[in-house]
């Protein structure tokens, strides 16, 4: 392989944060080229056929970029999308997605995944589109994870939820109005509505 063609390659993986082969096929460059840095070592391989950098220095984010990449349907949600605003001290070992009602949940070998069905407004309201190197990834904004929180409780823990609608306050992430209307959104408008009286008050 000719150096300058490795180096572009790298500079490829650098900029997007991770790659697939046929990302590479899209740029008319072959796709043997990544598997040629792997084996020199330059490249490793997170989850089937997606490369990044042997010395990335990877956050949570990257992981999520990665399932954005590979179930581009999904939205990242509940403990990820807390993650990704800022607004918890949980670390969650897995990325949480929301996908439609009837959707198939995929399986990937890595990252592992937690996927959460919706349907209605509850799917496509308040969704944010951010970018992760170069891959867009859609998360729900802070007021929306706030609800979505509150309806889930049960699989994440109400203190999860407290602390979800605390951080979100006490940042200003989100105006009462914004969290009121997504608890409308996501039917938890009684559950959400002395908690949110007590901290606004």
């Amino acid at each position: 392989m000719e150096t300058t063609t490795a180096q572009h390659v790298l500079d490829i993986v650098r900029n997007a944060v991770m790659v697939r082969a046929r990302d590479l096929s899209a740029l008319r460059i072959s796709p043997t080229h990544l598997q040629r840095l792997y084996e020199q070592g330059l490249l490793v391989r997170s989850g089937r056929g997606v490369y990044l950098l042997a010395e990335a220095n990877l956050d949570a984010n990257a992981s999520i970029a990665e399932v954005a990449l590979r179930v581009p349907s999904g939205v990242v949600c509940l403990l990820s999308a807390l993650q990704f605003h800022g607004l918890t001290t949980q670390a969650p070992p897995q990325v949480w997605i929301a996908l439609p009602l009837r959707a198939n949940t995929p399986r990937l070998d890595y990252p592992p995944l937690r996927v959460v069905h919706l349907s209605g407004e509850a799917l496509t309201e308040g969704i944010e589109t951010h970018q992760i190197g170069s891959t867009k990834v859609r998360v729900f904004c802070p007021a929306k994870t706030v609800a979505d929180c509150f309806k889930f409780r049960n699989k994440i823990g109400l203190d999860v939820a407290l602390e979800a609608l605390r951080d979100t306050w006490s940042k200003r992430r989100a105006t009462v109005d914004e969290l009121w209307h997504y608890a409308k959104v996501c039917r938890v408008a009684n559950i959400i509505r002395p908690y949110l009286e007590s901290i606004v008050s």
